[in-house]
């Protein structure tokens, strides 16, 4: 028995509808730019200055910088374990299989909705303008930030843990806290401290950027070299940061599989 191979309509053998989706995401592209102002021109001469002088770095200027990429990490590991202390009791409120009050719940997620919608910049700059440049000021945006992100994963995990054990204690005559303790933390550990480490990775990264706004860390020596025109010594603190990234993301990368 012949068997033939059905003909494809001539929009599936060109391509049709990817094309003209491509064509449209190009258009808006262009579009967009024109319309926001965005301007083509592009000085050559100036961004090359920029990479020649950048790449003659000034090594000596490497144990300048020793002490704030320790304070930029200090600053991402305190933000995220005071954001995630905070975060556990509002992920339990959060839950839907540990608060069964639908109003009460829906008040406690509205809240982490507001709170996670605050960028970590606009955090930053808040926190400057109240306790002043240094590392204070990261810790707070980075622990606000932390917060909104765990606390939504957190509840979002709770939600998925087997009613099995809950059940069984409840049957018992266990309390709300001893069901949380012995049904609830014990089934998500795991998965916390993965989150947490995730979190931790961002933050890392967050609290380079922060610093360049006065949050404290290495981004202030950023931003001090730019403004210096000491490109030689601004290579310095990227490949700094990029070596930090890197050492913490690996690091992260492995507990997190051992982990899973």
């Amino acid at each position: 028995m012949n068997a033939t191979l059905p003909e494809r309509q001539f929009s599936e053998k060109w391509h049709v509808k990817g094309s003209l989706a491509v064509l449209l995401f190009v258009l808006i592209f262009i579009g967009s730019g024109y319309n926001t102002g965005v301007s083509t021109s592009f000085s050559w001469d100036q961004f090359w200055q920029l990479l020649i002088r950048m790449m003659h770095p000034d090594w000596a200027y490497v144990s300048s910088i020793i002490t704030p990429i320790a304070e930029t990490i200090q600053m991402a590991l305190v933000g995220t374990l005071l954001g995630t202390i905070i975060a556990i009791p509002f992920s339990l409120l959060a839950a839907r299989n540990i608060v069964k009050n639908t109003y009460l719940r829906g008040i406690i997620r509205f809240f982490l909705n507001l709170v996670r919608a605050l960028p970590d910049l606009l955090l930053a700059a808040v926190f400057v303008a109240i306790v002043g440049i240094g590392p204070m000021a990261g810790v707070g945006a980075l622990t606000i930030f932390s917060f909104g992100m765990i606390s939504k994963l957190f509840y979002e995990a709770i939600e998925t843990i087997d009613e099995g054990p809950i059940e069984a204690l409840t049957a018992v005559g266990a309390n709300g806290i001893q069901k949380i303790v012995f049904a609830v933390i014990p089934q998500v550990m795991n998965q916390f401290l993965s989150f947490f480490l995730y979190t931790l990775e961002i933050n890392v990264r967050a609290s380079t950027v922060l610093g360049y706004l006065g949050a404290g860390g290495v981004g202030l020596y950023l931003d001090q070299t730019l403004s210096l025109f000491r490109y030689d010594r601004t290579a310095i603190v990227i490949l700094a940061i990029l070596v930090v990234v890197i050492v913490v993301d690996g690091i992260s990368n492995r507990l997190r599989e051992a982990l899973a």
